[in-house]
């Protein structure tokens, strides 16, 4: 049952239940401090869906921050979108560090959730600690992510319990490429039973949301309204509670092909190709710099 009818349900006869306060939204609220997981955890009470941006400089992250986008994710996609990786398994913990520290530094409102990328916290629980400290203190961060359900149940506990805050990733799992491929997750019976368990489990160890990546929206959906912990869809369907997407696929930068559950809102790519055309056009015309762009 939502919170709204359960608060109709609750109300005296020939009364109307008041209208959540619009002010606390995490989009489009009037909240001008740093947003932190107990925001999210009533977001989700209200019943609020809400969008998650990645970004992986200070410029870009400004930009996200004044369009009011309240969580941003430093993620290892870094490695495909930003560092020419091919994949994101390369990406190192100095990498994340710098990059997530930028973010920081050019935000005032967002919630930072850095990854912690592959080889940072398989080896088990203390290593997991010890890179996510890392990302707390040198960062500045205000939550980490890492891949895993089950597989990662002592690594979520651990550093919940010391105080960090902890964004689970289930379905398909980028730095787990080389096992599973780039498919659908969760196709057919004994898969979706397997990726309910891995929901459950990072629930039960601490975590404070959960992305559902490449999954069906029908599993999504019935994810969603089991667990009290907000999901989080990438390709996983409109039932989850939050949506995310990498931002340069969203603005158009992603050169070739791009995943089926994006949605480009802008062509920069186009754009910034364009101006840099101008530029090289006027510098080989001798038309920049004009006068008005020059000292004497």
């Amino acid at each position: 049952m939502s919170l709204s009818a359960a608060q109709n349900q609750s109300s005296p006869a020939g009364t109307t239940a008041s209208a959540p306060d619009s002010s606390k939204a995490l989009y489009g609220g009037k909240s001008t401090r740093r947003i932190t997981i107990h925001d999210i955890a009533a977001a989700t009470e209200r019943g609020e869906k809400w969008p998650m941006l990645t970004a992986y400089d200070a410029m870009t992250a400004s930009v996200f921050d004044e369009a009011g986008i309240p969580v941003m994710l430093v993620g290892d996609s870094m490695g495909n979108v930003h560092l020419g990786y091919e994949t994101t398994v390369p990406v190192t913990m100095d990498e994340i560090a710098i990059l997530s520290a930028a973010v920081v530094r050019g935000t005032k409102r967002a919630l930072i959730v850095a990854d912690l990328p592959f080889g940072s916290y398989q080896e088990g629980p203390v290593q997991a600690l010890r890179n996510a400290t890392r990302l707390i203190k040198e960062s500045g961060v205000g939550a980490v992510k890492l891949e895993g359900g089950e597989r990662s149940l002592e690594q979520i506990r651990l550093l919940v319990e010391a105080g960090i805050p902890v964004m689970a990733h289930i379905g398909l799992t980028p730095q787990s490429v080389n096992a599973m491929g780039y498919r659908v997750q969760g196709r057919g019976d004994e898969a979706a039973h397997r990726l309910l368990r891995d929901a459950k489990a990072v629930q039960d160890a601490g975590a404070f949301a959960v992305v559902l990546e490449l999954v069906p929206e029908e599993l999504a959906t019935q994810v969603t309204q089991t667990l009290h912990i907000p999901t989080i869809g990438i390709g996983a369907g409109a039932g989850t509670d939050a949506q995310v997407l990498v931002y340069t696929d969203m603005v158009g930068l992603t050169g070739g092909k791009v995943p089926r559950f994006t949605k480009q809102y802008a062509n920069l790519r186009q754009v910034l190709g364009d101006a840099a055309k101008e530029f090289a056009e006027e510098v080989v015309g001798g038309t920049f710099p004009a006068p008005e762009h020059t000292f004497h």
